[in-house]
């Protein structure tokens, strides 16, 4: 990559096989720095409450369900007094940003070594735009991507404040054509641990093709150094499941955190349809073919005493039942994992003090896609997680994909009540982006049914009928 190998310090934690040992991570007990949330201050006790919501569940009297649940499940401040609870506020970057010849996006965790933040993400420049794989024959050519991240390396870049970055080129590149993963690397995550640095990803094998899906394998490289050179052990490290199977069709989204003295790789899978024989299926009954394949994404943990395995499969996998790209951190004692677009619980951060069973604690709006966030602690394995306030995430779908930022206010220390109350008042842009307005020919099939309904509101016509009675 260019950049001289140096000395310098891990500000996330590293393990040492049967040990962990933290490295100089920040601490809220170190005092605040530079690259810190400003800490908050104490909160003191207070009797205020909303009218007619006292702070005790009530007793002597009925209430609904709803007050219930606001009791039992949430809090009688609402989210006021809610931990888990944030808006998330975005700013473009500059050096891996907006490149209409470029595609960047699925970021890594971003780590601090020194005084230098590295980030890994999918990075592909090809002369030619995905056409879909619903349109990927035979007779495409070999240099024509199916995906966005199709024909992709695993690249590099360096700050020294979290928005202005430095592309520092390819970490992680494809294999020859006709070798293991000679086809696209994708969607990396970083771990490290035992003075090394270990980065998981997506190693595509073989030409795209509607049958096969986005099944890959997730593979793994390592390096004494964050710049390189890195060393790929080109095998899987975890497996796909059996067919008909939860994680049978594809392992997806590395996420590797050390926790309870051992690496856990929590993952993503999107669940295939079976019919009642258990052949595979491409969508429910009565969805329209244009609209694809039907997937039910969930994401599961695998867990390992050493970077390059074996993992072991958690028998409560799986362990969410909604989600797309994986997003976790050390918080107190347990792990919270950040849900988003897709599933009955999307948008919703949840928390789980054992690192499996979670539930949700705050719902949340328009969270960020990808989220990678700056975790000095994702390795520490020290059962007090402090949470994140900033990471990197991306913007895809709508051409080149390309990165931006994200902050939060999902750390224990950090001051920012800006981003602890209210929510988003969607605007003008937000309701007519391209993917939230009805199409034309929607539109003329409504008009057409509106003008053509033989409904009408309830008691108009018995009020008509009636005289007015």
């Amino acid at each position: 990559m260019g950049m001289k190998s140096r000395q310098r310090t891990i500000y996330a934690g590293v393990a040492v096989i049967g040990l962990l040992v933290p490295c100089r991570a920040s601490s809220a007990q170190e005092g605040p720095r530079g690259d810190e949330p400003t800490r908050k201050s104490e909160m003191r006790a207070s009797e205020a409450h909303f009218a007619g919501v006292p702070l005790s569940k009530p007793t002597d009297r009925p209430i609904s369900a709803a007050m219930a649940r606001l009791y039992d499940t949430w809090s009688p401040l609402g989210d006021f007094d809610n931990e888990f609870y944030t808006l998330f506020k975005y700013s473009r970057i500059s050096g891996i940003g907006k490149d209409p010849e470029v595609s960047r996006r699925d970021p890594s965790k971003v780590i601090k070594v020194g005084d230098i933040y590295y980030v890994w993400y999918t990075r592909r420049k090809t002369e030619h735009a995905p056409v879909g794989l619903k349109n990927y024959s035979d007779e495409t050519p070999d240099d024509v991507p199916a995906w966005d991240w199709d024909l992709a390396d695993i690249y590099c870049a360096t700050s020294r404040d979290g928005f202005n970055w430095k592309e520092q080129g390819v970490a992680v590149s494809r294999n020859t054509k006709g070798e293991y993963a000679d086809r696209s690397l994708s969607t990396p995550d970083i771990l490290c641990m035992n003075g090394k640095y270990y980065l998981y990803y997506q190693a595509f094998t073989g030409r795209m093709t509607h049958r096969k899906g986005d099944r890959c394998d997730v593979s793994m490289a390592w390096a004494d150094a964050p710049d390189g050179p890195w060393h790929k052990i080109n095998r899987p490290i975890i497996e796909r499941g059996k067919p008909g199977t939860w994680d049978g069709g594809s392992i997806h989204d590395p996420y590797p955190l050390i926790y309870r003295g051992k690496i856990w790789l929590y993952y993503k899978s999107d669940v295939w349809l079976r019919d009642a024989t258990g052949a595979p299926v491409d969508r429910l009954d009565g969805t329209p073919a244009y609209l694809g394949r039907s997937y039910h994404r969930m994401h599961g943990v695998a867990t390992a005493d050493r970077p390059e395995g074996p993992f072991v499969k958690s028998p409560a996998n799986p362990i969410a039942n909604s989600g797309h790209e994986t997003c976790l951190f050390p918080y107190k004692e347990g792990i919270v994992s950040l849900i988003i677009k897709d599933g009955p619980e999307k948008n919703t951060v949840q928390y789980a003090p054992d690192g499996l069973n979670f539930e949700v604690k705050a719902m949340v709006v328009q969270p960020p896609v990808a989220a990678a966030p700056f975790c000095p602690d994702a390795f520490a394995g020290n059962g007090d997680g402090r949470g994140i306030y900033w990471g990197v995430s991306h913007i895809v779908g709508f051409g080149p994909g390309f990165l931006i930022r994200f902050d939060c206010d999902l750390h224990r220390d950090a001051d920012r009540p800006f981003l602890k109350h209210g929510t988003v008042q969607a605007d003008e842009a937000s309701h007519f982006q391209p993917r939230t307005t009805l199409p034309q020919h929607m539109r003329q099939r409504f008009m057409r049914e509106a003008g053509s309904s033989r409904e009408e509101t309830a008691n108009i016509r018995l009020s008509r009928e009636t005289g007015g009675q």
